[in-house]
């Protein structure tokens, strides 16, 4: 996707993947808007990043402020990229320490935010983009984030895994669905990366995570997602995939 005189949104703008990303769109002159909640330093981080971007505060479930910013993005100009990295975490058991079922108010949640949210940022910048001039045969393209918990959820991930098991699952579907209309829709799946995520583990266990990672033995760098969601707004045959992220671990159950 050819990027010159066009806009783009990035959800979770503010802080780790999202960040990384929208600093890659902006370096390349491209008009960006940063989705994130409104208790975020979106704001700061917009004055920081410099006039090409504008921060559009909303919960990404929430379809009025989502259409908000998707029209602040294709005000300034065409929208033609959307990468889609806002999701949060939680642990859910499906029968708790003291035998109780898991609280489905808290599994509802996590879903509402990491899978009704992207269906939701996903639909509004795709019938946005699909009113675009085409520009050597395509009209945008959205990235989604998945996690390598799609596959191997550990103990405590029940919503999380199902979330994100369920974008993966959107994905292709997606793709099918919008190539007549010249929109492409990929997803990335990260293993351990150094985002707020995991800001709440210790050091220890952050070290551990680390160390599961058979090469290279660290966490993975939030601009080395920035590097694949840019080759995939540059690469017109990457459509309807899932790629993982994740320096070749494989999860283990807890």
């Amino acid at each position: 996707m050819i990027l010159e005189n066009a806009s783009a949104i990035v959800t979770g703008g503010a802080s780790g993947l999202g960040l990384a990303t929208a600093r890659q769109l902006v370096g390349r002159g491209v008009f960006t808007v940063l989705v994130d909640l409104p208790t975020s330093p979106g704001a700061e981080v917009v004055a920081d990043l410099g006039d090409h971007c504008a921060f559009a505060p909303a919960d990404v479930a929430d379809p009025e402020a989502v259409a908000a910013a998707v029209k602040m993005a294709s005000d300034q100009a065409p929208l033609r990229a959307l990468v889609h990295c806002a999701g949060r975490g939680g642990t859910v058991r499906v029968v708790d320490r003291a035998g109780e079922p898991g609280s489905l108010d808290d599994y509802r949640g996590l879903i509402e935010t990491n899978l009704v949210g992207t269906f939701n940022v996903l639909r509004l910048a795709a019938a946005n983009m699909i009113t675009n001039e085409p520009v050597e045969g395509e009209r945008g393209v959205c990235i989604m984030t998945a996690s390598v918990a799609a596959w191997e959820g550990q103990i405590g991930q029940t919503p999380y895994a199902s979330a994100k098991a369920g974008v993966v699952g959107m994905t292709l579907v997606a793709a099918r669905d919008l190539a007549s209309r010249l929109v492409r829709v990929c997803t990335i799946a990260p293993g351990t990366f150094d985002t707020p995520i995991l800001s709440r583990f210790s050091d220890e266990v952050r070290g551990r995570l680390a160390a599961a990672v058979p090469h290279p033995a660290r966490l993975g760098h939030p601009e080395e997602y920035a590097a694949l969601a840019m080759h995939i707004v540059d690469n017109a045959m990457l459509n309807g995939e899932t790629i993982r992220l994740d320096g070749a671990i494989r999860m283990p159950a807890r």
